[in-house]
């Protein structure tokens, strides 16, 4: 996703619109589903990536991550779609993207997209360290998170049973913007969201139409909140409604505060685009905080993942999913 600091001027427009007060809601028993979100078996998918090191482009890690991923998602029953194509970065560089997509109820009409990014961004290029500018992010939160969720709200489907057909994405090449500072290019946004762009042009199957999508980006950082972000609220309104009344319902309106949020550069534009209605569930914590303090540094690790944040984001898609 693009850096906050290029756009500072909209996050604070969007704050003088006015904050609400986030006031917990208990967990409604009537309501609520009983199918619960192990955060527990989130943390070790979370850390099963980051065992592998950083999952930059191009790397045997990255390789083995995308490998890793298939091989969960079938162990659900999962349909597997393997999507790659060569893309040129901003830097030249040519990569082989690789886009992993699981279908849950395959022959559904009806379909949802839930979707995150498994990259790691190359370079701490937001480290208070300068030495560590072109040091790769391990990418805890910043990408393994959101897969974590996924993969255990995946596991849990055979549970829930919900009716709706379900695709996973797990895009690539979307933490390969231009680094901050970087002498010979600018950063206008064009440059981040690969492999999310490819797919939103090239769709995995024939006259794809999925009712709405979700994404999940860095969803496991400690004292996370995820506010309406200022693009899902402009495309995807009732999906915000529709996931902060899941929220609400299962007891996570602390998490999920009533308050506008900022604007970020980030997949859900190129599916927005593509006309699936999109939001992106992705960590606010105001217009000091940005991203969080692990933000493309190197602190993005497992020890700055908090499991309640997890299981928030997740038992918040399950309520959803038993809604729908």
């Amino acid at each position: 996703m693009q850096s906050v600091s290029l756009l500072s001027f909209i996050l604070i427009s969007m704050l003088a619109c006015g904050e609400k007060k986030a006031e917990t809601v208990p967990l409604d028993e009537e309501t609520a589903t009983a199918v619960v979100f192990d955060a527990d078996s989130a943390m070790s998918f979370l850390m099963a990536q980051c065992d592998l090191g950083p999952r930059t482009p191009g790397s045997e890690a990255h390789r083995k991550c995308g490998d890793y991923m298939k091989s969960q998602f079938s162990q659900y029953g999962l349909e597997i779609v393997e999507q790659t194509a060569p893309i040129t970065m901003w830097d030249g560089k040519t990569f082989q993207c690789r886009n992993i997509i699981a279908a849950y109820k395959p022959d559904a009409e009806e379909r949802i997209v839930l979707c995150t990014h498994y990259d790691s961004r190359p370079w701490c290029d937001h480290d208070a360290d300068a030495s560590k500018h072109n040091e790769p992010v391990m990418a805890a939160n910043d990408g393994a998170s959101g897969v974590a969720v996924l993969l255990e709200v995946a596991r849990k489907l055979g549970e829930l049973n919900p009716s709706v057909g379900i695709d996973f994405v797990c895009f690539d090449l979307e933490d390969y913007g231009v680094p901050q500072g970087h002498p010979t290019s600018s950063d206008d946004g064009s440059s981040w969201c690969q492999g999310s762009r490819y797919w939103a042009t090239h769709p995995h199957r024939e006259n794809y139409s999925p009712v709405f999508g979700v994404l999940l980006d860095m969803v496991g950082g400690k004292g996370a909140r995820f506010a309406h972000e200022y693009y899902s609220m402009q495309y995807a309104a009732p999906v915000v409604a529709r996931v902060w009344s899941a929220a609400r319902t299962a007891g996570f309106s602390d998490v999920f505060i009533d308050q506008e949020g900022g604007a970020v550069t980030d997949d859900h534009l190129n599916m927005n685009a593509a006309g699936i209605p999109t939001i992106d569930i992705i960590s606010y914590y105001g217009e000091q905080g940005g991203f969080g303090p692990t933000w493309h540094t190197a602190q993005d690790t497992p020890e700055n993942i908090d499991p309640a944040t997890l299981r928030a984001v997740g038992q918040t898609l399950l309520q959803m999913l038993a809604d729908y």
